[in-house]
């Protein structure tokens, strides 16, 4: 099955991590892979890295914040889908956080998603992908899809990322 959780509102990486807690939870193996983020040790990284069942690999070098870093950032989005790709033998789940971040920025392009996503479904993978900007082929594929919809943030009243809550 293919799920995607998409949208502008919180929650994306969360329901991605309940995924990967509720398959590791049967003895399912899972692959976590986050394409944007760095390795800060983040909340859920802590915990990914410490559950029995769970392969935890970071690949992003944190915000894309302008074209000069583009070429690292699509080198880190390259690396990263190829060790997903080399990694799922053996898979339950794969899980790719933020792939629809580096899909919109080009960073990983549609040939290359439609290879892995062919070859997860050849090996019976279940694939959960994340992130805002769900591509009208990718969401007519997908078996189910989840938006989270903003209806209020406290980052619009000035409230800066918390502990706990955004990371």
């Amino acid at each position: 099955m293919l799920l995607v959780y998409t949208g502008d509102g919180k929650g994306k990486t969360s329901a991605c991590v309940g995924q990967a807690v509720r398959a590791a939870g049967r003895g399912l193996p899972v692959a976590f892979v986050q394409f944007m983020k760095a390795d800060v040790q983040a909340g859920e990284q802590k915990v990914l890295a410490g559950l029995q069942g769970v392969v935890l690999h970071i690949g992003g070098c944190g915000f894309f914040l302008n074209e000069k870093e583009r070429a690292q950032h699509r080198e880190a989005a390259q690396r990263t889908l190829a060790w997903a790709e080399e990694h799922l033998d053996g898979l339950f789940m794969l899980i790719l956080d933020e792939a629809l971040y580096a899909l919109g920025l080009g960073l990983i392009e549609r040939p290359e998603l439609e290879n892995l996503l062919e070859q997860a479904g050849q090996r019976q993978v279940h694939l959960v992908l994340s992130g805002r900007g769900l591509p009208g082929w990718l969401e007519e594929r997908a078996d189910l899809v989840t938006e989270m919809k903003e209806i209020r943030h406290p980052w619009r009243k000035g409230v800066t990322a918390q502990p706990g809550i955004e990371f």
